[in-house]
């Protein structure tokens, strides 16, 4: 079966745009591939066009091969599930057509939604009993300790491309010197062989 991958940046696509459309090949598999935190709310809503004879399942699936989210012969429907690790997850929508059947392409609406985004504040609010400003604060709030975690986040990357930077710089100087001492050492071996050779021929004194 040929899969095909979409590769979706978080703060472009994921967190940028309302829905995702395609058009899906028979008997193929189109996956959409994010890096996500950990602890980050994941919310999905799809729509798959019917086509007599043909069906569409979809999985949601980490890195390792754990399924998040199943669900076979999907027309219509909703996922939602949190992250535990920071991973790289794929949404994929797989067509599967009888050979004796000749297959049409269908076409698939996505809308994903991610951290405070898939967050249904009308329910919290409502479970909660928070008046329509206790409900606006506490989204502020959730928005606000999202955009701290990304900094601490964006921070401890610099940190590792900083050590991964200084580590390289140090391997490739004890390189360099490893490199120079070596190639000293075996011009100096070359020089006394071939004194020590001339000698023999008495060429030189």
């Amino acid at each position: 079966m040929e899969v095909h991958y979409l590769v979706l940046f978080l703060s472009v696509l994921w967190h940028g745009c309302d829905c995702l459309t395609w058009s899906l090949v028979p008997n193929t598999q189109k996956c959409l591939k994010e890096e996500l935190h950990a602890n980050v709310l994941v919310a999905g809503e799809y729509a798959v066009t019917e086509v007599g004879g043909q069906r569409v399942d979809y999985i949601v699936r980490d890195s390792k091969g754990h399924i998040l989210a199943t669900k076979d012969h999907v027309t219509k429907g909703k996922f939602t599930f949190v992250t535990e690790t920071y991973d790289t997850f794929e949404v994929c929508f797989i067509s599967k057509v009888p050979s004796d059947h000749r297959g049409v392409p269908q076409d698939v609406s996505l809308d994903i939604k991610v951290g405070i985004e898939a967050k249904n504040y009308e329910g919290i609010a409502e479970a909660a009993k928070l008046k329509p400003m206790e409900m606006e604060l506490k989204r502020l709030e959730d928005l606000s300790e999202a955009i701290v975690q990304d900094f601490t986040l964006m921070r401890k990357r610099e940190e590792e491309m900083r050590d991964t930077n200084e580590s390289t710089n140090n391997r490739v100087l004890f390189f360099s010197v490893f490199s120079m001492i070596c190639l000293l050492g075996l011009a100096t071996w070359q020089v006394l062989y071939l004194r020590r050779y001339f000698k023999a021929k008495k060429l030189i004194e």
